[in-house]
């Protein structure tokens, strides 16, 4: 066989893998490109994204910019009072939804999609709508916490939904068949199968809380998030302390990820012995 039949047969086995980490590459390069420019010192140049000297000072004071922290703050709270809200209500829907069957379950199911299919800014401006018309509560910290545990939800069901479908039913007849209550065979047999969707679905809950620009802007009142710095000081030259929050963001993440595999891995060897 020719050089080049060889090549063309490796490419075709090989082909898959190549498109995969083209991809791969594609969608961490503006990750890299944000965790370099969290070690540039650019005060010498107009150009933000044009890397002068390296500086660890953004990493040693990222609090430097003047309110940067304090959105940062109010981010997280916001993100993990959200994702608390939304992922116990979303819980339990799914599971009503998945073992129970009633009248209207099919509609719920299918509106269930609305808000993640919805353009954000359709959303927005109806929360906004509906905030303004009651008057309950002023526009502001709490406002976007509804707001976020409403868009949020669509995605914790359908997250947990999928666990559920996929959760082998046997399991819990053997654990009742062993003469274990309703209780015990949930917290014992059920809740850890879903737990791992669950957890999947309060992460992806906060990191949609935390980024979310449109939603909160519209609802947020006097209220800064992190998006809606970012927004504001790009006016007049995003800081490179941005880029150290964007950055342990996705370490942090990347922590969590990795420890969640690391201790399935390790469960999976200690059940092997």
């Amino acid at each position: 066989m020719s050089t080049f039949g060889r090549f063309r047969l490796w490419l075709s086995d090989h082909l898959i893998l190549i498109l995969g980490l083209l991809v791969l590459v594609y969608m961490f390069v503006p990750i890299a490109v944000v965790l370099l420019m969290s070690f540039n010192d650019n005060s010498k140049s107009r150009n933000l994204y044009r890397f002068q000297e390296f500086t660890l000072n953004n990493w040693l004071h990222p609090c430097k910019p003047s309110g940067m922290c304090s959105a940062v703050a109010r981010s997280i709270e916001i993100g993990l009072l959200a994702t608390l809200a939304a992922t116990i209500i979303g819980t339990l829907a799914a599971f009503a939804l998945v073992r129970h069957r009633f009248r209207g379950r099919s509609g719920a199911n299918l509106v269930i999609f609305l808000p993640m299919a919805s353009p954000e800014i359709v959303m927005g401006s109806s929360l906004l709508a509906l905030f303004v018309a009651t008057n309950f509560i002023p526009l502001g910290f709490w406002t976007i916490f509804l707001a976020h545990v409403m868009f949020c939800l669509s995605f914790v069901i359908v997250t947990v939904k999928a666990r559920l479908n996929g959760l082998d039913a046997n399991l819990e007849q053997a654990a009742m068949d062993l003469y274990a209550t309703e209780s015990q065979t949930f917290w014992k047999v059920t809740f850890p199968l879903v737990l791992p969707g669950v957890l999947g679905a309060a992460l992806l809950s906060f990191s949609l809380s935390f980024d979310d620009f449109i939603i909160t802007n519209l609802n947020a009142g006097q209220t800064v998030t992190f998006p809606m710095y970012v927004w504001g000081v790009s006016q007049r030259g995003v800081p490179m302390q941005v880029n150290v929050i964007g950055s342990l963001m996705f370490l942090i993440a990347i922590m969590i990820v990795l420890g969640g595999e690391w201790n399935n891995r390790r469960q999976a060897k200690a059940l092997a012995r």
